[in-house]
């Protein structure tokens, strides 16, 4: 079946989509994906290569720590490697994403059942999940930080379960550790408000009955984003899918197990979790830049694995952000907290929200930006706002204006080491949950919020670089003298941030064409002769009109 029977990509379209645009890397050497895959791909992340020069890499031709060989391909960073990655796989542009979201959530589309899918081309149960490179141990799963992780992890996953109240399933992204041919280790994170998989697993633990579960691996891209996107408990995630396709989902009943997976996945993990059963698991890289140290989490038996004939195996390149987990977190997010600031508590006077990504994950720096001279309770209002919207993210929330670049550390320094008096301008607040850290490796405890307030609260002097026209030609005589090429950094030209008078405009257009004799001949007519006036007098201090 093709796209436009279907309605939507499936992971090869996907894939042949990034090609035509120029974002994918196809790699036919031989490579380990023990040892190899992922370091590489890291490399694009930690090697100062800007976002938009990142690509997608897919592997085809991959051995193991013991030199066997596999024949599923893998593909990194397919998802979310760069925002034009995400871009692809949400048909839209980025700058569009936000309300693509907004739309699909209020106006879902329910998914159609089959009765066959592309899933279901091959099926694997009983004795072909036993042994040694049968069954799990048959696919080719990468270690995603060698040298710490104890084994390889499933990353890109979109796990299925279902509320034995409800009936409602919910679809989340959670880490699974290989542990033998039919049995892994998964941690559905126990994050603020808890994650919809571990919430039906405690409603399971509650009943004494074991929790039916399925592992998607390689979903069509609309489904794939579903599982990072953390929507609330209780909301059909495929009927959003739908919404974000425009057309239904189809999805086909799991072989053995009573749970409805997508018809077009490239490959399904169906098993069982025991809630009385926990098994250590771990360390593993997590998406909080840290590495999670061993606990005890959810063993899942494997009764079957579904798949294509040809599929191909998605990872997730996170760890240390930037990262694609980190991408398609915060592109989703932003618009969400921008909708909730401006909707919902009406603070008109906001331009945008920026997660800080590089080191943070998205999760624990917020920026908010605001037009010059936003009311002091609509900055405020916001500071609370954003930092309870997500019990998880926003640990230290930072408001500021709009000539400072949220994306330049740099530019967030500046605006706190002028723009902010930390005794009027700092608010703490106590009893905050841990949320996603490497501070939970350590028990259990809170933490607190960190609000600034880094606005301008007045006119300031002009920012001293040359103004924009001159910058501006600067950068053409650069280039035409073939000097190493340039990439602007914010802020890049000087401009006025309010106290500038005409006079002093006067004066510098005089300089600029030769002509600060007449400003000397200006100044001379206001020289004074006051033993009274120490020098660094300011004029307009003095001066009657003096702008």
């Amino acid at each position: 079946m093709n796209t436009k029977d279907r309605g939507y990509r499936d992971l090869h379209d996907h894939i042949r989509a990034l090609d035509d645009a120029g974002l994918l890397i196809t790699v036919d050497r031989e490579i380990n994906k023990d040892t190899e895959l992922h370091p590489l791909v890291r490399w694009q992340y930690r090697g100062g290569i800007r976002e938009a020069d990142r690509k997608a890499f897919l592997f085809k031709n991959i051995v193991d720590g013991k030199g066997r060989k596999y024949d599923i391909p893998v593909v990194v960073a397919a998802m979310a490697g760069s925002r034009a990655i995400y871009s692809v796989g949400m048909e839209a542009p980025v700058e569009e994403i936000g309300e693509k979201w907004a739309a699909a959530i209020a106006n879902p589309i329910e998914p159609v059942v089959v009765d066959e899918g592309p899933c279901h081309e091959v099926v694997l149960t009983g004795d072909d999940l036993l042994g040694e490179g049968n069954g799990l141990d048959a696919l080719s799963i990468p270690i995603s930080t060698p040298g710490f992780d104890s084994t390889p992890t499933l990353s890109a996953t979109n796990c299925i379960t279902r509320d034995p109240d409800t009936l409602i399933q919910n679809m989340g992204t959670y880490r699974a550790g290989l542990k033998a041919p039919n049995r892994l280790a998964m941690r559905m994170a126990t994050r603020v408000g808890g994650a919809g998989g571990y919430v039906h697993w405690k409603k399971y633990k509650a009943r004494g009955e074991r929790m039916e579960i399925a592992v998607v691996l390689g979903c069509p891209p609309f489904v794939a984003y579903m599982g990072p996107q953390k929507l609330p408990l209780d909301v059909d995630e495929l009927a959003v899918a739908g919404g974000l396709a425009g057309a239904p989902i189809r999805m086909v009943k799991a072989k053995t197990v009573d749970l409805m997976v997508p018809a077009d996945a490239e490959i399904v993990l169906e098993g069982f979790i025991d809630p009385e059963v926990l098994e250590p698991e771990g360390p593993f890289g997590e998406s909080h830049g840290h590495i999670a140290l061993e606990e005890y989490n959810m063993p899942m038996q494997i009764t079957a694995i579904t798949r294509k004939k040809n599929p191909i195996i998605p990872s997730y390149i996170s760890q240390v952000t930037p990262s694609e987990s980190s991408i398609i977190r915060g592109v989703a997010y932003e618009p969400l907290f921008l909708n909730h600031l401006r909707g919902t508590l009406g603070i008109r006077s906001i331009k945008s929200v920026s997660l800080h990504e590089p080191l943070t994950s998205v999760l624990r720096v917020t920026i908010l930006i605001f037009e010059k001279g936003a009311p002091r309770s609509e900055i405020w209002r916001a500071l609370y706002g954003a930092a309870s919207f997500k019990g998880d993210c926003s640990k230290i929330t930072i408001a500021v204006n709009e000539d400072i670049d949220p994306k330049n550390a740099d530019a967030i320094l500046w605006a706190l080491a002028y723009r902010h008096n930390p005794v009027d301008d700092v608010v703490i607040l106590p009893h905050r949950g841990l949320g996603h850290g490497p501070v939970r490796e350590h028990g259990d405890g809170e933490e607190s919020t960190l609000l600034i307030d880094a606005t301008m609260k007045g006119d300031m002097p002009p920012l001293a670089l040359p103004t924009k026209p001159y910058m501006e030609h600067a950068k053409e005589l650069w280039e035409e003298m073939g000097l190493p090429p340039i990439n602007p950094e914010s802020p890049w030209h000087g401009y006025s941030l309010g106290d500038w008078s005409d006079k002093w405009e006067q004066a510098a257009l005089n300089a600029v064409q030769g002509n600060y004799l007449a400003n000397g001949e200006e100044t001379l007519a206001r020289q004074v002769r006051r033993p009274d006036f120490p020098p660094e007098t300011s004029v307009r201090a003095i001066e009657d009109g003096w702008d």
